[in-house]
């Protein structure tokens, strides 16, 4: 690798926390604290709904959202425009990264999506973080590639010329991500997760929408999850299939206000000019990927760069999902637990003017989502307590309540579906039937285990403790084996 370059790129500080918390910080994160606790002492003083008045609250503001991304979302209706002449640019050079660890079963099926694109990449680096399970057999015999030194690039594969091998200690994902975007030299960099699928056009509509917005510095595609054929399996992949379709439509909503913070990890691609300025990823950031995405916001407004970032429609890829209640809760700590790790170290950018709507609006409901778990598993656990007491005096105006957010539930899911399929131009896994089921049943199982899950990441953040671990792959094994017994 370029020393000098890899000198210059370590001592970059990527994370600058600030030397005190600004007052409209302590104020935000402190009143919905301070709610929460005000909304459940009334359960204790009050015999009517508003007993319930923390359930009410968590009720209210996940229906602003819902309406908010309704709205937001409604251009996507509109008919797409023609393509028009543009003008003769250069075609950006795009390379690709394969963080892996462990992740001989699945590498095969994620290297053939690559290997197989209509718009091939330029290069792709499989970013080796100190795997033990037989990848290096496997990149040797499989792709013909030849052990490099660790922290050193391999030659170009025997028999696929656009693919290298990078060997590393282990060290952790972010660790092995920036060793490997020191060594690519392409104009834009995608970092695609060793258990990612990507269509066969993903890789042309992100070169795509980097060579045509010069200010784009990072994009998300559309993930559809894919869990193991077990009934367990199945169960989660229903649940997740739904929320993933939720989760990118919000991020769509976001995008559109240049609010947007999330960048799934497992399929981003990022100019590569401005992750290096930026300082590469966080390697203390159980979240390396969210976490990136505020510093290059912030690196944006302090230099006066007019940088966005996109979800893209037209980019779409599989990836696998947990397929058990154990492996779904691990993930969601982890995930949880990296959210309130970012949220504190840039606390100094909530309700910030000059960040826009991602000052005002964004990192102001991100401080609310901090508590949201608390609020869900609250309500329910003091529904839960009316159930036993019989105490039909809160219970009749509380379902009252929850049956009418049960059917905007039902109405937004409908929705929500048919948007996805007119916004990613296919019809995708998901089907009406399944969303209404969806909707009906997720709110009192899916939820719950979302927001335990959740609550378990505040004791990964309070305490220190998290990584990005040992994770069993099932799903696309699985998916693999279907399709290859279909042809």
């Amino acid at each position: 690798m370029n020393d000098p370059l890899h000198r210059a790129f370590a001592a970059a500080s990527p994370r600058l926390s600030p030397p005190s918390t600004p007052l409209r910080s302590w104020l935000i994160h402190g009143s919905v604290l301070v709610l929460w606790a005000l909304l459940f002492a009334m359960a204790f003083k009050i015999g009517n709904v508003r007993a319930w008045s923390v359930g009410v609250a968590y009720v209210l503001y996940d229906t602003v959202l819902l309406l908010f991304v309704a709205w937001m979302t409604l251009p996507i209706l509109r008919p797409r425009p023609a393509p028009s002449p543009a003008a003769v640019v250069r075609r950006n050079t795009l390379g690709v990264i394969v963080a892996s660890h462990n992740e001989a079963a699945v590498l095969p099926v994620t290297l053939a999506a690559l290997l197989g694109q209509g718009d091939a990449p330029d290069r792709i680096v499989i970013a080796d973080d100190g795997s033990t399970d037989g990848t290096a057999e496997l990149l040797a015999t499989r792709y013909g590639l030849v052990a490099p030194p660790l922290g050193e690039l391999s030659a170009a594969s025997a028999t696929h010329p656009s693919l290298y091998w990078l060997r590393l200690p282990h060290g952790g994902k972010a660790g092995a991500l920036n060793a490997a975007i020191l060594c690519i030299d392409t104009d834009t960099v995608l970092t695609v997760d060793g258990d990612t699928l990507l269509d066969s056009q993903a890789i042309g509509a992100v070169r795509r929408a980097f060579t045509e917005e010069p200010n784009l510095v990072a994009a998300t595609g559309v993930i559809t999850p894919v869990c193991s054929r077990t009934l367990a399996g199945r169960c989660f992949q229903w649940f997740q299939t739904y929320e993933y379709i939720r989760n990118f439509l919000s991020r769509y909503a976001w995008m559109r206000v240049n609010g947007l913070l999330l960048i799934s990890g497992a399929f981003a691609g990022f100019r590569t000019e401005a992750v290096r300025a930026v300082g590469g990823f966080d390697t203390d950031c159980l979240v390396e990927d969210y976490e990136l995405i505020h510093r290059l916001h912030r690196h944006a407004q302090a230099h006066g760069l007019p940088w966005t970032v996109r979800v893209l429609g037209d980019a779409q890829a599989h990836t696998d999902a947990p397929s058990s209640t154990g492996a779904f809760l691990r993930q969601r700590r982890r995930w949880f637990g990296g959210f309130l790790q970012t949220q504190y170290w840039y606390r100094a950018m909530v309700g910030d003017r000059r960040y826009g709507w991602l000052g005002i609006a964004m990192l102001p409901v991100k401080a609310i989502d901090t508590l949201q778990p608390l609020y869900g598993l609250a309500a329910f656990a003091l529904l839960l307590v009316y159930l036993v007491r019989g105490d039909l005096g809160v219970l009749a105006p509380v379902a009252g309540v929850i049956g009418a957010k049960i059917v905007l539930d039902l109405a937004f899911h409908l929705w929500s579906v048919y948007l996805y399929r007119r916004w990613i131009g296919h019809s995708s896994e998901a089907n009406f039937l399944q969303a209404f089921a969806a909707a009906l049943v997720e709110p009192f199982t899916f939820q719950i285990l979302r927001h335990t899950g959740a609550a378990w990441g505040w004791w990964t953040f309070l305490t220190g403790r998290g990584t990005w671990g040992r994770q069993t792959r099932v799903g696309l094994v699985d998916a693999d084996g279907v399709q290859r017994n279909q042809r």
